[in-house]
């Protein structure tokens, strides 16, 4: 057999020439009919007419051996038991039912189904000694099943007997049952008009099942039988007792304010409320602010909506802050609806469960909000409660807080300084602004302590803030002209000159610009125009920047005491500026076109002794070109931009304009040729 021979051959697909519709259409429902009338009919037994003793006797062999095989082949199919039983009652055999239904048991007796039909049977059949019989029995091996007792009784007050019901209800509450099953004795015995059996059953009701609704059904029996106030207020505070602390307890506060409300006894409903409110978790107390909302606007007066109002937004704000704690915005919010009420108990309450949210990470940037709810705990401490120990603890515990090896907070420092100098402690302020040099030293602090000093006059203690102050960084420009400032105040000249001699030689600075014009002000003041021109002449070493040339030559200009010399040396240090410009950096023509109009006012300023003619024949044209720019999408545009063409360099323009012209007309004459 070959390989070819081996492949299945699949059938070729039939190809429909022909798809017009066909003449006559049938339906689904045709089809469904069609198949429905052609169906055989159902073959069913004959009916027998049994005429005589022998062949009942016949028939019912028949019967209970085909049961009989059916139980053998399964036992355990309770249906199969139950059709035997009923086919016997059938039978009016009620001996051999009952065997049935005790056979059914032996096996499965813990079926409360079996039990049920059992009696239902004896019952019936009114057989009441035999029905108790299995009843008894049936709760004895099932005292758990409810059913079964419930129709016990029920099949006893049937009979009119109360007595033996009520000592079944008894046997039942023994077996400590649930709810349902108390509060049936008590509808029982209240139908019977027992009113305090039903009481001693709610007693043993609430002993049993010791929760929240059970108590609430008792106050509400003792109102109902007889309005009795004084029994069912008893049963209130009983279950407030016990179940205070229980999570059902809002819907307990909120039925006992309701019961005082409905018994006129106002200030009883607002008092539970309260309570209630003080005592139950924010988060399960919803309901409960919106009664007591509804209550204070029903009977309360203007305070009392307020402060119901104020309890339903302290709710809100709990319910934020356990939601996130970290959210340092509710917390402001919570403490400043505390601070409106005003009790100082529940402010530091809040103040602490808020300072207690430490940020997780040690990076400023989540510290910034949390920092506030100290400084806000330690001002409310110092301005309303005026406890001077307890507001230094605060500050002090903020400081041991924070991580300062990582980051500090020049504020939290300064205010605590601040508040011991408030409080006539100038030791203690001095100690915590070393302790912040020590270990967070910022620009503020030492600002902040020098300021200190020197209202104290102590010049020594400034001058070594000074100078720890340069030490810690020598490239802020302002502490060195704050201590040359100093000096000068001081009227020490040499120490003020060492300074800035000091700090220009720094190598790294913030901003010198700044340090340089108050050195040469300096000497400007003290009238040293010669050191003065000798800073010039340094400055111009370090940056040939154009307004240190114009302010050099304004200097000069008004630092002679001939103004015509003046103006002399003026346009001296004008011109080294263009010709440095011209020489050294031509690519800095907008620069050098600022010097040359500052020179022209300056000029202009001299009146009469002033020539103007010197600095316009230096003056550059200003033009307005166009260069071409690419776009970040890749188009290209045109962008303007202002240009300047100085004289020198017109000439050559000029220059190279007429060897192009040349060159072509060079060109033009060899084609003719």
């Amino acid at each position: 057999m070959t390989g070819k021979d081996a492949e299945v051959k699949l059938p070729r697909t039939t190809r429909v020439k022909n798809k017009t519709p066909a003449p006559v259409q049938i339906t689904a429902e045709q089809i469904l009919r069609e198949a429905r009338e052609r169906q055989e009919a159902e073959i069913r037994p004959p009916k027998q007419k049994i005429t005589d003793s022998t062949e009942l006797s016949d028939y019912r062999l028949r019967r209970r051996k085909e049961f009989e095989d059916q139980i053998r082949r399964a036992r355990w199919n309770i249906q199969v038991w139950v059709k035997y039983a009923k086919w016997e009652e059938s039978q009016m055999d009620y001996a051999r039912a009952r065997s049935v239904w005790e056979r059914a048991l032996e096996g499965e007796y813990r079926n409360h189904t079996l039990w049920v039909k059992y009696a239902e049977f004896e019952m019936k059949n009114k057989f009441v000694n035999n029905a108790r019989n299995v009843w008894d029995r049936s709760v004895t091996l099932l005292p758990r099943v409810d059913q079964l007792w419930e129709k016990y009784i029920y099949m006893e007050e049937k009979l009119g007997n109360v007595t033996g019901a009520r000592q079944i209800f008894e046997r039942w509450m023994n077996w400590s049952p649930d709810q349902k099953a108390w509060l049936c004795f008590i509808k029982f015995e209240l139908r019977y008009n027992e009113i305090e059996r039903a009481r001693s059953i709610y007693e043993r009701f609430v002993l049993c099942h010791p929760k929240v609704s059970a108590f609430i059904r008792y106050a509400k029996f003792e109102m109902k039988r007889g309005g009795q106030v004084k029994l069912a207020r008893e049963v209130y505070e009983r279950a407030v007792d016990k179940l205070a602390n229980d999570e059902e307890a809002e819907i307990l506060f909120v039925s006992f304010a309701e019961f005082e409300e409905r018994c006129k006894e106002v200030e009883r409903a607002r008092f539970i409320y309260k309570f209630a409110l003080d005592h139950i978790r924010k988060g399960r107390a919803e309901e409960l602010y919106k009664k007591f909302v509804a209550f204070e606007k029903q009977y309360g007066d203007k305070e009392g909506i307020e402060d119901a109002i104020v309890g339903k937004k302290r709710f809100e704000y709990e319910d934020e802050v356990s939601k996130n704690p970290l959210n340092y915005d509710s917390w402001f919010d919570y403490v400043r609806l505390e601070e409106s009420v005003g009790n100082k108990d529940r402010i530091r309450e809040i103040y602490e469960r808020a300072i207690a949210n430490v940020p997780p990470a040690q990076e400023k940037r989540f510290w910034q909000r949390y920092i506030y709810l100290w400084i806000n705990y330690a001002l409310y401490e110092e301005i309303e409660t005026k406890d001077v120990e307890r507001t230094r603890d605060v500050y002090r515990e903020c400081l041991k807080l924070i991580p300062h090896t990582k980051f500090s907070f020049a504020k939290i420092w300064l205010l605590a300084a601040e508040y011991e100098i408030r409080q006539l402690n100038l030791t203690g302020a001095r100690q915590i602004l070393g302790n912040a040099i020590g270990k967070a030293p910022k620009v503020k602090i030492f600002k902040k302590y020098i300021e200190m000093e020197l209202k104290l006059v102590n010049i020594d203690r400034c001058r070594k803030l000074y100078e720890r102050f340069l030490e810690w960084s020598p490239e802020n420009c302002y502490a060195w002209r704050n201590y040359a400032e100093f000096e000068i105040s001081l009227a020490e000249t040499e120490r003020a000159r060492a300074i800035f001699e000091l700090a220009i030689s720094q190598p790294a600075l913030d901003m010198p610009e700044l340090l340089w014009k108050t050195y040469i002000d300096f000497e400007i003041s003290e009238g040293e125009f010669e050191k003065t021109r000798a800073l010039y002449e340094r400055l111009l070493d370090r940056t040939k920047h154009c307004k240190v040339w114009i302010s050099f030559a304004k200097f000069e200009a008004s630092a002679s005491e001939h103004k015509e010399d003046g103006i002399k040396s003026a346009r001296v240090i004008f011109d080294r500026a263009n010709t440095y410009y011209k020489d050294t950096t031509p690519e800095l023509e907008e620069e050098r076109a600022t010097l040359l109009e500052d020179w022209l006012n300056m000029e202009t300023g001299f009146g009469e002794l002033g020539d103007v003619s010197v600095v316009q024949s230096k003056l550059p044209k200003k033009l307005k070109k166009r260069k071409m720019t690419s776009r970040e999408d890749g188009s290209t545009e045109y962008e303007e931009y202002f240009d300047y063409l100085f004289p020198e360099e017109s000439g050559t323009t000029n220059l190279k304009i007429l060897e192009a012209a040349y060159k072509w007309k060079k060109l033009k004459g060899e084609e003719c040729v």
